[in-house]
């Protein structure tokens, strides 16, 4: 049995302006430092043999401030691309309230809460999916199958792609999922990747 410990970064600069962030690489607000500090509150007494954050600052801070906060020995962590945030494309650094009265509220929420329908330029949660599945499948099943403990920093969308595949959820079923900043969630996991147990700490 393996245990998997996933987070959504705290709060950015971009969440507290309300403004789509995307592959954009903002920092954390204080509060978001607050929150991953108290992440790892949660974590503490949880031993890890590998930690993962995405490519944005935001994640990797998150995941530093926590794995300190909790007192775990020193850790090197492996950051990756692969584990990025939804790319919004041209909806990137624009207010999302002005994004909605500029293309409308049912447009708006089609890019945001559709599974396959993307913004211009940008990724759908399908895209999405394409990169952080094949990722957790080839670097972090291997790891997990030797009975290794692994906590993972990333983002709402990526997330997403990774709790619909772990928990077989439907494409609507994780469309209505919410994911708190820095909430951490334990998975149990026997050595068929059957999630055995799994809640928020």
């Amino acid at each position: 049995m393996a245990q998997l410990i996933i987070f959504r970064h705290g709060q950015s600069t971009w969440n507290l302006e309300n403004k789509f962030t995307g592959w954009v690489d903002v920092a954390l607000t204080p509060k978001g430092i607050e929150e991953a500090k108290q992440a790892g509150l949660k974590i503490k007494g949880y031993h890890f043999d590998y930690a993962y954050a995405s490519d944005l600052q935001r994640a990797q801070n998150t995941l530093k401030l926590a794995i300190q906060a909790s007192e775990h020995p020193p850790i090197t962590p492996i950051y990756n691309k692969a584990l990025n945030e939804r790319m919004y494309g041209d909806l990137q650094g624009l207010d999302k309230t002005e994004t909605t009265q500029k293309f409308g509220e049912e447009q708006v929420k089609i890019w945001r809460r559709s599974y396959d329908i993307a913004p211009p330029n940008g990724e759908s949660l399908k895209d999405t999916a394409a990169r952080v599945i094949p990722y957790f499948e080839n670097e972090i099943i291997p790891k997990l199958k030797a009975g290794k403990n692994i906590v993972i920093a990333a983002h709402g969308n990526s997330l997403r792609a990774l709790i619909m595949y772990l928990e077989k959820l439907t494409p609507q079923q994780i469309l209505e999922f919410e994911i708190g900043t820095a909430q951490p969630r334990l998975y149990e996991l026997d050595n068929e990747m059957n999630v055995l147990t799994s809640k928020n700490l």
